[in-house]
């Protein structure tokens, strides 16, 4: 059964975490990215390659990402990693619900 947006808007209650994520066409690059994140820590140049993914791409994502706050950057020497932020950790449980409900509408849509 599928479910609409509508449905999963209403349960959700970080709204700024639905748009981040399902507002936009990038819900799937961002949410590997994410993914990535929550595994370990990493710089923008670990994230392009361990995704298959062009740098910019990920420095683009990575901006908008952390001015929201759901991840949070710190400069090591030459690098600069990033890190699920603790905003993201308090609504992992929306997080997963959002990320779920991305992969149902990819397979019935």
């Amino acid at each position: 059964m599928k479910t609409n947006n509508v449905q999963i808007f209403h349960t959700i209650r970080d709204k700024e975490l639905y748009n981040l994520i399902l507002g936009t066409n990038s819900a799937k690059t961002r949410i590997r990215i994410l993914d990535e994140l929550l595994a370990k820590p990493f710089n923008a140049n670990q994230l392009a390659t361990s995704l298959d993914m062009d740098y910019k791409t990920i420095r683009y994502h990575m901006e908008i990402i952390c001015k929201h706050q759901y991840a949070t950057k710190e400069k090591f020497e030459k690098y600069t990693f990033y890190f699920p932020s603790d905003k993201l950790i308090k609504h992992i449980d929306e997080y997963i619900q959002i990320k779920e409900y991305y992969k149902n509408q990819m397979f019935e849509g």
